[in-house]
């Protein structure tokens, strides 16, 4: 409570002492939340933001819990730079270059109802999805980041393309 006092009063002394106190957790609900989709520099870009989000707002924050404010903070952060990855996820079973993802235009109608469903997937599922969509990563180079099986990742694209249709046609996105 002491550092969140002089936060609040403009010590950044009190916040690097947050800091130093709740780093390590603040990147690890930023990781647990995304998974593997972030890399090591995104996770310590978004801690980075977390505790730019707490000095800016330390006037806001009520009551004397700042471990759960700085976790709801990580976790949000997480997945709104997950939702800007999702953006523009093609549907196709080849795997997309960069170039081609950046190249892709599909309505912003299009764009939220692929980006929810995506978000909404289980997180193994939803980390197969984005590694070998948004990243481009091979399914085998897929199936030993997660630790699937070549066939499990392949299954589950496949699995998670027809749910991905189904819900956008569903949403009236495509007929």
């Amino acid at each position: 409570m002491f550092d969140l006092w002089g936060i609040q009063n403009g010590s950044e002394r009190a916040l690097g002492r947050v800091i130093d106190k709740f780093s390590a957790y603040v990147c690890t609900v930023i990781r647990n939340t995304a998974g593997d989709s972030l890399s090591h520099e995104d996770v310590e870009e978004l801690a980075s933001d977390v505790f730019l989000a707490l000095w800016n707002n330390a006037d806001k924050i009520r009551g004397d819990n700042l471990k759960a404010y700085l976790g709801r903070i990580a976790h949000n952060s997480a997945l709104n730079r997950l939702r800007q990855i999702t953006e523009s996820l093609p549907l196709d079973d080849e795997t997309v270059s960069e170039s081609d993802l950046i190249g892709e235009v599909i309505s912003n109608e299009e764009r939220e109802a692929v980006r929810s469903a995506v978000m909404e997937m289980n997180s193994p599922d939803r980390e197969i999805f984005l590694r070998y969509y948004y990243n481009a990563e091979p399914v085998k180079v897929v199936a030993e980041g997660t630790g699937l099986t070549e066939a499990a990742v392949k299954h589950r694209l496949s699995r998670g393309r027809e749910k991905l249709r189904a819900r956008i046609v569903k949403e009236g996105c495509y007929e």
